[in-house]
C-alpha cells in the first residue's frame, strides 16, 4: 500500500525546497464510507485525465507516462482506497512523489507548475500545528505530544521528576502529619475552598510550599530537556490554582498564555487532542485577528498593496513583510516572470493556474508571513491579496 503521509510544518518544508522544476499537484477529498467510497477510485482517475491535459496543454516535452505512472499505481491499490482519510494531497515531479494524508476536506483541484500547489495546504496549518502537552497536578506529571487530530503520551525523560518524592526526596512535608498531603480534603483536585478544613496553618502551608517547590523543578526540568531539545508550543494543563502557581514560577519561553484548565486526570487522549484544537484554533483566529489589524495600521501609513503586478513586484524586491490571500479564490493568467523572480529573463511570463500560490510562494522565499484568509472572514481587498509592505 502506498504510504500515507501527514501534514506537518517539516512537509510543508519539504515541499517548498521541490520548486524550481516540474510538478504535479492533486487535491481530492475522499469518503470513509461505503458506498460513496466506491466512487473514489472514479473520480480519482479523472483527475489523473485533467493532469494528463495540463501537461500536453503547458508541458508537452515532458514523459507523461513516466510522470503518471505512480498516479496509476496509486490508482490500483485498493487497499489504499480502503484506508483513505478525509482527503488527499499528492504531489509529483521527476524525481517525487508524496502523498499526504489530509483530516479536512479540500476542494478538487489539479496544478501542473514549476512547484507545488500550496494554498490549500496553508489553509490548514492551524490543525497541523504540533505541541506538548504538560499535564500537572500537584503530585504528577505526565507529557503528551502531537496535533488537534491526534495526540500521544510521551516517556518523560530520567531528569524530569514526576512525582513530588522524586523532585525534594527527604525535603517533602511529611506525609503523616495532620492535613492531606495533597493539600485539599481527599475529595479530589478541587483547590483552595477545601484546604481550610484539611489541616489548614503552618502545616497547610509547608504543603503549599512543597508544591510550588516541585512546580519549580518540573518547570527546569521540562524546559531544559522537552522544550528546548523540540521547540514546541507547550500547552499546560491542570486546574486552575495549579495553572497559576505553576505560572507563576515558570522560566519556559515556550508555555502558552492559555491553557487548559481541567484535572487532567479527567481527560482521555483524544478528549485532551480536542481541548488543543480549540486552543490552537483560537491563537490562529487571534493570529488572523493581528494581521488584519496590522493591514489596517499599514494601509493609513500608504505602506501596503492591493494590485496583483504591485505586490509581486514588491515580492520579489523582498518589500513583503505580510502577505493575506483569499482561501477559496484562484486566479488564472500571466505575470511578469521576473516580478516574481528578479533573476528572471526580461519578458519572460509566468502562466499559472492561481497567480495568487505564486505570490504566496515568492513572499515566503524572501522570509515574509502568508495569512490565507478563510471563507468566514473578509479579505481587506477585492484583488484576492492584501499585502503590508516592509518599507
Amino acid at each position: 500500500m502506498a504510504r500515507i503521509q501527514p501534514f506537518t510544518h517539516e512537509t510543508l518544508g519539504t515541499l517548498l525546497a521541490l520548486s524550481g522544476r516540474l510538478n504535479l499537484s492533486l487535491f481530492m477529498p475522499a469518503h470513509r464510507t461505503f458506498p460513496e467510497r466506491t466512487q473514489d477510485p472514479i473520480r480519482f482517475k479523472n483527475l489523473i485525465r485533467q493532469l494528463e491535459g495540463l501537461l500536453e496543454e503547458h508541458n508537452p516535452e515532458a514523459d507523461k507516462d513516466r510522470l503518471l505512472a505512480p498516479f496509476h499505481e496509486l490508482l490500483d491499490d485498493q487497499a489504499f482506497w480502503n484506508t483513505c482519510p478525509a482527503s488527499i494531497a499528492v504531489f509529483a515531479g521527476d524525481e517525487h512523489f508524496i502523498v499526504l494524508g489530509l483530516q479536512q476536506a479540500v476542494r478538487e483541484i489539479v496544478i501542473v507548475n514549476s512547484h507545488p500547489y500550496l494554498k490549500p495546504l496553508l489553509r490548514l496549518v492551524p490543525v497541523t500545528d504540533r505541541c506538548q502537552v504538560l499535564c500537572l497536578s500537584r503530585d504528577s506529571v505526565r507529557m503528551y505530544q502531537g496535533t488537534a487530530q491526534q495526540m500521544e503520551e510521551v516517556e518523560l525523560p530520567e531528569a524530569v521528576p514526576t512525582r513530588q518524592v522524586d523532585a525534594l526526596g527527604d525535603e517533602l512535608t511529611p506525609r503523616d502529619q495532620q492535613g492531606h498531603p495533597d493539600g485539599f480534603s481527599g475529595g479530589g483536585e478541587r483547590g483552595d475552598p477545601m484546604m481550610h478544613e484539611s489541616g489548614g496553618g503552618g502545616k497547610q502551608d509547608e504543603i503549599n510550599i512543597d508544591r510550588e517547590r516541585f512546580f519549580r523543578a518540573v518547570d527546569k526540568a521540562i524546559t531544559e530537556h522537552c522544550s528546548r531539545q523540540c521547540c514546541l508550543p507547550l500547552v499546560l494543563v491542570a486546574l486552575a490554582e495549579n495553572q497559576a502557581v505553576f505560572r507563576a514560577v515558570s522560566h519556559n519561553p515556550f508555555l502558552l498564555p492559555d491553557g487548559i484548565e481541567r484535572d487532567p486526570a479527567t481527560l482521555q487522549p483524544a478528549q485532551l487532542a480536542a481541548a488543543c484544537a480549540t486552543l490552537l484554533r483560537q491563537r490562529h483566529d487571534d493570529a488572523l485577528d493581528k494581521a488584519l489589524d496590522r493591514f489596517g495600521v499599514a494601509r493609513g501609513q500608504g505602506a501596503v498593496g492591493r494590485d496583483l503586478p504591485d505586490i509581486a513586484k514588491a515580492a520579489a524586491e523582498g518589500r513583503v513583510a505580510l502577505l493575506l490571500v483569499e482561501a477559496e479564490r484562484e486566479i488564472a493568467g500571466s505575470l511578469a516572470a521576473n516580478a516574481i523572480n528578479r533573476d528572471a529573463s526580461p519578458g519572460a511570463k509566468i502562466h499559472s493556474e492561481d497567480i495568487l500560490d505564486e505570490l504566496i510562494l515568492a513572499v515566503i522565499r524572501q522570509g515574509g508571513d502568508v495569512v490565507v484568509v478563510p471563507p468566514e472572514r473578509s479579505m481587506p481587498t477585492e484583488t484576492g491579496a492584501a499585502a503590508v509592505y516592509r518599507y
